[in-house]
């Protein structure tokens, strides 16, 4: 039979005793371990030493769960800074929100100081990451769906997702009188569609690495170019509470100027790979 709606979770946390252990957090963890893996394998195929990607990844992580929380901070400061909010619970990671683009762009950060102290290439680095940082993050939205979180409006279509009303300080559904957890309705995955968006970009990345021959950092320029396009149509549909500008959310900003960016860069990757030729081919006409 096909169910009505898709379930989601009442209880997004595991009671080990005294120790609370969120699936948020296990899903970034499981993420966190499958791009390390698959960047791995595809730095030895370009050369690279085995294990040298967990070293850099010491670095790269801490660094991107930083810039994640920032980004999240900086661009929804109610929940922490204004009225009735708590600044203590900007700590709380494993509550929910990690901006995507701030984890990206410190943990470049820290990816590149990693990679300075393990003397690789940063270039060849980020084109080996980027389809494993791209399945981290679509194995990473499935904590979206532990948490009742990352909607978009309600739908009656068979995939259309149940969603809880949700405590997000005790990790579960808010249960009535007879202690029956509380359905607010049933709306669109907008996880689960960003989720398949990232697997399949992901293999696109694959394929088109393995039959085309791309100057170094090209492929990490087609995933910050790439990304956004599913991004921005995720952005359109969902239906949480966000900061706008000009009547649009942040997000959706970010989005069109992270796209430019990979454009640009990937124009000037492949332009900069062409002019050691090019300045050969002058020297000998002269």
């Amino acid at each position: 039979m096909i169910p009505a709606a898709l379930p989601s979770p009442s209880v997004g946390v595991i009671e080990l005793g005294p120790l609370t252990i969120h699936a948020y957090a296990l899903c970034i963890l499981a993420g966190i371990f499958v791009a390390v893996w698959m960047g791995d394998r595809r730095l030895q195929d370009r050369g690279g030493e085995p294990g040298v990607v967990l070293d850099i990844a010491m670095w790269a992580v801490p660094f991107g769960i930083i810039g994640g929380r920032l980004y999240h901070v900086i661009t929804t400061p109610q929940p922490y800074f204004g009225d009735g909010g708590n600044p203590v619970d900007a700590l709380k990671i494993w509550q929910g929100g990690l901006g995507i683009w701030g984890a990206v762009a410190l943990g470049a950060v820290g990816a590149w100081i990693g990679c300075r102290k393990e003397g690789v290439r940063f270039l060849t680095f980020a084109d080996a990451a980027v389809p494993g940082i791209l399945v981290a993050q679509a194995i990473g939205r499935w904590g979206n769906w532990f948490n009742n979180e990352i909607y978009g409006p309600r739908t009656d279509l068979p995939w259309g997702l149940e969603i809880h009303r949700w405590d997000s300080s005790t990790g579960r559904a808010v249960v009535d009188g007879a202690g029956e957890p509380v359905v607010l309705g049933t709306f669109h995955p907008t996880f689960l569609y960003e989720s398949l968006f990232l697997l399949g970009l992901a293999v696109l990345l694959l394929v088109l690495d393995r039959r085309v021959r791309f100057a170094p950092g090209q492929v990490m320029a087609l995933y910050i170019g790439g990304y956004p396009v599913g991004r921005l149509f995720i952005e359109m549909i969902r239906t949480d509470a966000a900061n706008t500008i000009l009547g649009l959310r942040v997000n959706i900003w970010t989005s069109i100027l992270v796209f430019v960016l990979g454009v640009v860069l990937y124009i000037l990757l492949g332009r900069r790979a062409e002019e050691p030729d090019e300045a050969r081919i002058s020297s000998s006409e002269t």
